[in-house]
């Protein structure tokens, strides 16, 4: 496998922002709401948006242009292996394949209730899984993302999930964490986050990566 730095990067430059209620949501949302979320059922995706998305449907704005920042920075050959670990409906994994028809995509997803309501043409690409045992073999992907999942699981099982995305990996990976880098943006996180386990500090997640020898891309969801 080539091994490579890993680095700080934000490739979710191209996402779209929207300002976050932050205050408002911390003053509503309660431990019953968070426990429903961590369910990833129905109530996530297509629920209250206080136990979730509030309706999680596509939207080419989304992800077009964010797809592309992952092919031209990471240079993927038109007949790249990419894999998603948290995929949800399969809509990063369909603007993909549009943008590389050539390439093989992979979605896994814990959600037995997203992977069943996957875009139709993300369907046969996509299953339910889980982070920490990928069911592929060592090096199968050239590229593999995995944004705002693998904090979902407890540290214990965060340390595996990461471990499991270096080993299916030949090339590149990038993964994105809560975090915080001051105060103020921990008390955000603290009222923001529904279903993260596993957050922290941007220093304590670098020291996680050098622990467990992920060797990869990373950037933050922070609260803002």
């Amino acid at each position: 496998m080539t091994q490579v730095a890993q680095r700080e990067i934000n490739l979710l430059d191209k996402y779209p922002r929207s300002k976050r209620p932050i205050e408002e949501r911390g003053n509503s949302i309660t431990p019953e709401h968070r426990e429903i979320a961590r369910r990833f059922d129905r109530n996530f995706f297509d629920g209250d948006r206080l136990t979730g998305y509030g309706g999680y449907n596509y939207h080419p704005r989304f992800w077009q242009e964010t797809v592309k920042r992952f092919r031209d920075h990471y240079q993927l050959k038109p007949d790249a292996r990419i894999l998603d670990v948290g995929c949800g409906k399969g809509f990063m994994l369909h603007d993909f394949h549009e943008l590389m028809p050539e390439a093989t995509v992979q979605g896994i997803d814990i959600s037995r209730y997203a992977i069943e309501n996957a875009m139709e043409d993300m369907r046969p690409f996509v299953s339910v899984g889980d982070a920490q045992t990928l069911p592929f073999e060592d090096n199968s992907f050239d590229l593999v993302i995995s944004i705002n999942t693998v904090h979902n699981l407890p540290l214990k099982n965060c340390k595996v999930a990461l471990q499991e995305i270096e080993r299916v990996t030949s090339a590149h990976a990038f993964v994105t964490m809560d975090a915080w880098r001051n105060e103020r943006e921990k008390e955000n996180m603290l009222k923001w986050n529904l279903t993260a386990l596993t957050y922290m500090h941007v220093d304590e997640w670098v020291q996680l990566f050098d622990e467990i020898g992920y060797t990869h891309d990373y950037y933050w969801f922070i609260a803002e």
